[in-house]
């Protein structure tokens, strides 16, 4: 008699380039006959989570793990007003194009996506219309990318609030609800992950750059008037410390989260294992957080072999 897979509800994490690990989890999973049939997501996490839940993450997996960081840049499309760095549409086009536009009431997993209702101060799920239009509201991370208006609700990233999303699990009949923390303690002591930005002379605005700190700092720079940055170079940098200020209230909100709902496993990634951009490692991260599934969700493994009738 043939032994029934184990069925997961899954539930991604939020924590920018480090949430290419989900995709060694899932594939982790997949390859040793835990059956996913549902999936919850903030930002990063909605975005991993949405794809596979729409079949098309060998695609996205391909595509993203042959890019280089001047591949990233191109990526992102500087805004022109106050409302944010980047206005996300590039992105957002080339993964339409890549995987293709979908619904998510039809989906053949169960998928939610998190985003937070900045005017009213409390989180949404999404998990009905379209999967881009959910992905892009979960992964708006404020000053980073635009926000966006839906259904007269102002969205911004999910990882504001919720950015380990396991409420929406609780009512899944599966078997096990694992977790992703994209936000486990530090590897290497102090965060890894955040770009030095340069001081304002090291940038040559006359020519080209494939430096992304550069250009975001050459952004931020032309906003902030001459002179009334005095202090900035001693201290963090604005971009630096927004980055700071997001990983130290999402890790909290995490442990809160984690000690509250008590998924059945969690997969632990290091907060500093890298960049918020560094989308050019994409081979490497996914090769991570297989491995740490590997590790991590052993005991698990163990359980199947140990229950034949399952």
């Amino acid at each position: 008699m043939a032994r029934a897979r184990t069925t997961v509800s899954l539930v991604l994490g939020s924590g920018g380039a480090r949430g290419l690990a989900h995709i060694g989890v899932i594939r982790w999973l997949e390859t040793h006959g835990f059956d996913i049939r549902c999936i919850a997501g903030s930002s990063m996490g909605a975005l991993i989570g949405g794809i596979h839940a729409a079949g098309k993450l060998d695609v996205y997996a391909e595509w993203v793990s042959e890019l280089e960081r001047v591949d990233v840049l191109r990526l992102l499309d500087l805004s022109l007003n106050r409302h944010s760095l980047f206005k996300g549409e590039r992105i957002m086009a080339k993964l339409e194009e890549l995987i293709g536009r979908h619904e998510i009431d039809e989906l053949p997993i169960r998928f939610t996506a998190v985003a937070t209702d900045i005017e009213r101060q409390r989180e949404v799920w999404l998990s009905s219309g379209s999967l881009f239009d959910a992905i892009r509201a979960s992964i708006a991370v404020p000053m980073v990318f635009a926000p966006v208006r839906r259904k007269g609700r102002l969205l911004v990233d999910g990882g504001l609030i919720n950015p380990m999303p396991i409420a929406p699990a609780l009512n899944d009949d599966c078997d096990l609800i694992i977790a992703v923390n994209l936000g486990a303690h530090a590897a290497h002591g102090e965060p890894a992950n955040l770009v030095a930005l340069p001081k304002d002379s090291d940038i040559d605005r006359g020519k080209d750059s494939n430096d992304l700190a550069e250009v975001v700092r050459g952004f931020v720079a032309s906003l902030w008037p001459r002179g009334e940055d005095q202090g900035l170079h001693e201290n963090p940098d604005l971009v630096v410390l927004m980055s700071r200020a997001l990983d130290c209230m999402q890790t909290q909100i995490t442990r809160l989260r984690l000690a509250a709902y008590s998924p059945d496993a969690v997969v632990e990634i290091p907060r500093d294992l890298c960049g918020f951009f560094e989308f050019h490692r994409a081979q490497e991260l996914i090769a991570f957080g297989q491995a740490q599934a590997g590790e991590q969700l052993a005991r698990l493994k163990r359980d199947r072999v140990d229950q034949p009738g399952r």
